[in-house]
């Protein structure tokens, strides 16, 4: 028994040296790309190559995003991301991050919103050395709206 307790601490100690620095750096990405947003109206350029599935906080059904296009433009924004909490899935590969993201914003040709307050999921991979966005989910809080938005038609 103390051979297995033994082997689980040294796996445990082996995974936690591995992924150092994964946490940190999609919590910083997530801080930065959130900046971007907030300064330059428009979502970073965070999407997979692949692109990305999403279920939007406005409701209806998934949407696929590709990863050149980026889908919203704003008249303003006004978030700050809360709580975030990174699961590493596999070192240096996948994660996946849930945080809370609050305030206001106004899509283009789009209704503002006064009390944006969602919570989010999203899956990360990386590519070519950067945490890229594979899926998200946003899903509104009770007492919060999601975005306007409901197509990328």
């Amino acid at each position: 028994m103390k051979h297995c307790i033994k082997i689980m601490f040294v796996f445990t100690v082996m995974f936690s040296m591995v992924s150092a620095g994964d946490v940190e750096d999609i919590k910083k990405q997530i801080m930065d790309n959130n900046e971007y947003f907030r300064k330059n109206k428009r979502g970073a350029d965070e999407y997979s190559n692949l692109g990305a599935l999403e279920f939007w906080s406005s409701g209806g059904l998934m949407q696929k995003v590709e990863s050149n296009v980026r889908p919203e433009l704003y008249d303003y924004v006004n978030l700050d991301v809360k709580h975030i909490e990174v699961i590493v899935l596999v070192p240096k590969k996948a994660a996946v991050a849930m945080y809370y993201s609050e305030g206001s914003m106004k899509p283009k040709n789009s209704a503002a919103v006064g009390h944006y307050l969602t919570r989010v999921t999203r899956a990360y991979v990386k590519e070519d050395g950067q945490w890229k966005v594979r899926a998200s989910h946003w899903s509104p809080v009770m007492g919060g709206s999601g975005t306007s938005q409901t197509s990328l038609d």
